[in-house]
């Protein structure tokens, strides 16, 4: 009787490490440059739409193509923060969220006549089907195990990035006070880029993860923003750690919410979510 639920725990432990991915993008953007990007979601979707015509008009294999991808992710963000975003930060919050809402209709819109309503899923090949015995009737899929420790790979370059190199430090004085970074001559609207473009590295890194996983189609995007959003929330703003754990308590939720009854899969994370925002709004790990 308990094999069916270790199982499950299991497949939400797993699952926490994709919903990690989703959500290092945002938790750098609303912890270090104090934001919500709302089109988040809809720049992951985005990516894995570039992911879809490299790996089927060019046949790439989608690790060759998840590189290809990731320098022009960055220069993206890049230049996005520097002409657009850097506009608005640090005017009205609500300028940010309406900019960003913009750009999301845009890419849905964009994605919707360009691909059409179809879902879409890249392909894998045997690494979709490829299944670790654990014994005793349990069996987790090999790419959903390199997932997982492929996020927390990425928890752990991106909290080295941030702490022990010159530009983390440059990205975290930025966070701490724009006005005193300016006076000792960094310039924020530079290192908010710099940000941004890592931001976006790990979101070309999730798509990468999540076009293989799952479907996908230009509607996606929302949904993927409310599940980075709740894992950010959860671990504690800005807190990269906290996203791991975030992800896994969603993961796990939604797992044995679904065992128990399937319509209650993605109910069962939305309660976990609002009940821990009741009890410790902080989050689980805040970063102080």
């Amino acid at each position: 009787m308990l094999v069916p639920w270790i199982n499950q725990l299991l497949q939400g432990i797993l699952l926490g490490g994709l919903y990690t991915m989703f959500a290092t993008g945002l938790s750098l953007s609303a912890g270090v440059m104090r934001f919500v990007n709302i089109a988040h979601g809809d720049f992951i979707v985005l990516a894995c739409f570039a992911l879809l015509v490299l790996t089927t008009a060019l046949g790439l294999n989608p690790v060759v193509a998840t590189l290809i991808v990731l320098p022009f992710a960055f220069l993206f963000g890049f230049g996005l923060q520097r002409f657009l975003l850097q506009r608005v930060v640090g005017q009205n919050v609500l300028l940010v969220i309406l900019v960003t809402f913009g750009l999301s209709i845009i890419i849905e819109n964009g994605l919707l006549e360009g691909f059409g309503a179809d879902t879409r899923k890249v392909s894998g090949g045997w690494l979709e089907t490829a299944t670790v015995a654990l014994g005793q009737g349990i069996n987790v899929g090999l790419f959903q195990v390199f997932t997982f420790i492929a996020a927390v790979a990425l928890v752990a370059v991106l909290d080295l990035l941030l702490y022990r190199t010159g530009i983390g430090a440059k990205i975290r004085a930025v966070s701490d006070d724009v006005a005193a970074a300016d006076l000792i001559g960094l310039s924020s609207g530079r290192i908010y880029a710099v940000a941004m473009g890592i931001s976006f590295v790990t979101v070309g890194i999730a798509a990468g993860f999540m076009s293989i996983w799952t479907n996908f189609d230009p509607a996606s995007g929302p949904t993927r923003l409310l599940i980075a959003f709740e894992v950010v929330v959860l671990g504690g703003l800005g807190s990269l750690w906290g996203s791991l754990a975030g992800g896994i308590v969603l993961g796990i939720a939604q797992s044995i919410g679904g065992q128990w009854d399937i319509t209650w899969q993605m109910l069962a994370g939305h309660i976990i979510f609002l009940l821990v925002l009741a009890v410790r709004p902080q989050g689980l790990f805040p970063r102080y």
